[in-house]
């Protein structure tokens, strides 16, 4: 158990969890606005050995050197690699804090939200539509970067609908491309013939820059369904300036800026379809897991 686990954020967890983390240690307290700066996160975690954070705040080497006796950060989102993470996860290894993370859990929802818009932008419903007549997404060429859990869901979405998917990832999946039909093509060849694409990557990773948009083309959509941009912000308002292309994106955040809200080729909802109720449930029980697991074993982690 804990002595305390101080809670530094807003976490998207249901009421469940909430009322489960009590069970971990001998004090939780709960911090219900964002920290403003690194010396409000300090103070928030004060004499904590546990910190809970979220993907919005930034816990970096020196909120880590000046809290001695935090052990454990549990990140209640996604971590999948060091580079990506909102934690600095060199910063607490050379402090023997270890760090966990959550994958996989609101993957369902983003498909959701790909799959409605997608639909009411082709058939032109409660609006103007891609083309001059009403599509289905049927034969509709579809390209994926980034064939994690995400892309994967899209994936199967799309082929459940009767489009031809192709991806490019870092690694190539041959299991996938076998159960699902996907097809894998370098880069190049999967922007040249999409007339979708959907990048699903983890944050701080660009692959979209100004070659990659003039091979893209124009009267296209591009979905990013990552937290933050896939694409040069230059590169991205230059083909933008085109208005038969499209982006689509679900919050702010990951369109790259409240600058793009005023155009009409850019749809942005401004609310995180990752997160719903399933998604908080998914999160808090993973969340917890990962709690467990040190606590159980904390040597496991540090060998």
């Amino acid at each position: 158990m804990f002595e305390k686990i101080a809670v530094i954020e807003p976490i998207n967890f249901d009421a469940d969890a909430f009322e489960k983390l009590p069970l971990y240690a001998k004090e939780v307290v709960l911090f219900d606005d964002l920290p403003g700066s690194d010396e409000e996160i300090i103070q928030r975690v004060g004499q904590a050995d546990c910190m809970l954070v979220s993907y919005t705040t930034k816990i970096n080497a020196r909120v880590i050197q000046a809290c001695p006796r935090l052990k454990y950060i549990g990140m209640c989102c996604s971590l999948y690699d060091a580079k990506s993470a909102n934690v600095d996860i060199e910063a607490a290894e050379q402090r023997g804090v270890v760090v966990t993370g959550v994958r996989d859990y609101g993957d369902e929802g983003v498909a959701e939200y790909v799959i409605s818009e997608l639909v009411r932008f082709l058939h032109g419903f409660y609006g103007p539509g891609w083309r001059q007549f009403p599509l289905e997404i049927t034969n509709l060429k579809a390209g994926i970067v980034g064939m994690g859990a995400t892309g994967d869901i899209i994936g199967r979405a799309l082929r459940y609908f009767g489009a031809e998917v192709s991806y490019f990832s870092r690694t190539r999946k041959p299991e996938l491309e076998q159960r699902h039909g996907y097809r894998y093509l370098p880069l190049d060849a999967l922007l040249g013939q999409s007339s979708v694409l959907f990048t699903c990557l983890t944050r701080s990773t660009v692959v979209l820059r100004e070659a990659e948009f003039k091979r893209f083309g124009h009267g296209k959509i591009l979905f990013n369904t990552s937290m933050a941009p896939t694409y040069d912000m230059q590169a991205l308002a230059s083909w933008l300036a085109n208005t038969d292309n499209h982006i689509f994106c679900d919050t702010v955040s990951a369109l790259g800026g409240e600058s793009l809200l005023s155009l009409l080729n850019a749809h942005c909802p401004r609310q995180s379809s990752g997160i719903t109720l399933q998604a908080k449930g998914r999160l808090g029980v993973k969340a917890l897991q990962n709690i467990r697991n040190f606590l159980q074993n904390p040597a496991v982690y540090r060998a």
